[in-house]
């Protein structure tokens, strides 16, 4: 465990599990932490995946222990018999399996709240390494571990994340920071939409070479969205703050229609936002998108206060007699069309009596299409008290990136009209 070229103030994280290995569980436990690591001045160097080999994971410690200050385990913890990250502490640290009462509280404390008795299994889970300080768990059996070694810290935390993300963000990275200098790293994300990567990249060229020293631009982009994350680094903390400000709002300035708002928040959220502010309802009716819109809408807290309900129209039956969709329509133009996806608009508006409404048509594929209308065409309607809208797309390929982007392109083009 040499010391020679450890970077302070990094980390590493070491990801234990067979079922990360054969894609049986995703390693969504990794991306997040870095997130929020980052976000803390905390740099994550290098992400370590290992089955539940006692020897890959001394090892991996080995290796990570010679880079980094701080190292992260997540995952192994336990009480059946693949769980090893305890014992190939033990033997790595060269230390036994002791009970720590505090432990054996926590984990009856949570019995208790569920009605039940701490098995003879479980409390195999207040037994932990003699040289580790116990990290409280308020949502599960299995305690963190806190080990100190050379200056180095080693953190041994459960892998599920309903357990793990708690634990880290109130009782690891608050004592890493009250003991440990760490970067003063601040940043915002600007969250844009209705706009592709390069295209973006094109439009703000000048702005981004014309950074300061120090500051960097990220493009983050997923379907449907470009998160912008500006990012600088400084020893003063409060001018570090204004000067993210000020260039976050010079480049807002040169995007302004693609902007709908900030860190992390999702169009979802932003519409509500504005519904509720200018006190607005909505209705949705669904083909393609399966509900999905819908989905987005009631995922955000207090939604009931601006959507009323959706019809999911995806037979042409439904469009007609729910709807009041015309069938003479729907016989010449097809039910991915601009006429059709204007009459669902209309109806679901009428039918639910809402100030606004959103209708969704299309092929979300990956068969069904046609020269004239291939796989990814959609058409997305917006009906209000005195106007009906409607546009074409044309998304692509993939069935649920389809879906998904034209729930976000909806959202993209209903935020124009409530800009208007």
């Amino acid at each position: 465990m040499s010391k020679t070229n450890r970077e302070n103030g990094a980390a590493e994280i070491i990801s234990i599990g067979d079922e990360l290995l054969i894609g049986q569980v995703i390693n969504s436990n990794a991306s997040w932490m870095g997130e929020h690591l980052f976000m803390y001045g905390i740099p994550l160097r290098r992400v370590t995946t290992i089955g539940d080999s006692v020897s890959e994971l001394h090892q991996a410690l080995d290796e990570a222990l010679g880079r980094v200050q701080f190292v992260f385990l997540t995952g192994g913890l336990g009480p059946t018999s693949d769980d090893i990250t305890k014992p190939a502490l033990c033997s790595y640290f060269d230390v036994s399996l002791v009970y720590n009462r505090q432990a054996y509280e926590q984990v009856e404390a949570l019995f208790a709240r569920r009605g039940m008795r701490v098995t003879e299994r479980n409390m195999q889970q207040a037994y932990l390494p003699s040289n580790c300080t116990a990290i409280e768990n308020s949502n599960g059996t299995a305690p963190g571990m806190w080990f100190e070694q050379d200056d180095a810290v080693i953190v041994s935390m459960p892998g599920v994340p309903f357990e793990m993300k708690p634990m880290l963000l109130e009782k690891v990275i608050p004592e890493i920071l009250r003991r440990f200098s760490t970067s003063k790293f601040l940043f915002k994300t600007v969250m844009t939409m209705g706009v592709g990567e390069s295209m973006l990249a094109d439009r703000i060229k000048e702005w981004e070479n014309a950074l300061p020293a120090g500051f960097k631009l990220a493009y983050l982009p997923q379907p449907g969205i470009v998160r912008l994350r500006i990012g600088g680094q400084s020893d003063n903390v409060e001018s570090l703050q204004n000067q993210i400000n000020e260039l976050v709002q010079s480049l807002c300035k040169l995007i302004p229609e693609y902007v709908y708002g900030f860190d992390n928040e999702m169009p979802e959220e932003a519409l509500g936002k504005i519904l509720v502010s200018n006190g607005l309802t909505i209705s949705t009716a669904e083909s393609c998108t399966g509900g999905y819109l819908s989905h987005l809408f009631t995922s955000i807290p207090g939604s009931s206060r601006y959507f009323v309900g959706s019809v999911v129209a995806y037979d042409n039956m439904v469009k007609e007699k729910v709807l009041g969709v015309s069938g003479e329509s729907l016989e010449l133009e097809g039910a991915v069309s601009e006429v059709v996806a204007k009459q669902m608009a209309t109806g679901v508006r009428n039918l639910l009596g809402t100030d606004l409404a959103i209708a969704t048509t299309g092929i979300a594929g990956p068969d069904g299409g046609s020269p004239e209308k291939p796989v990814g065409t959609v058409w997305i309607a917006i009906a209000g008290e005195a106007f009906v809208i409607a546009e074409r797309f044309q998304l692509g390929e993939h069935r649920e990136r389809n879906i998904r982007r034209a729930a976000l392109t909806a959202f993209n083009m209903l935020r124009s009209v409530l800009k208007q």
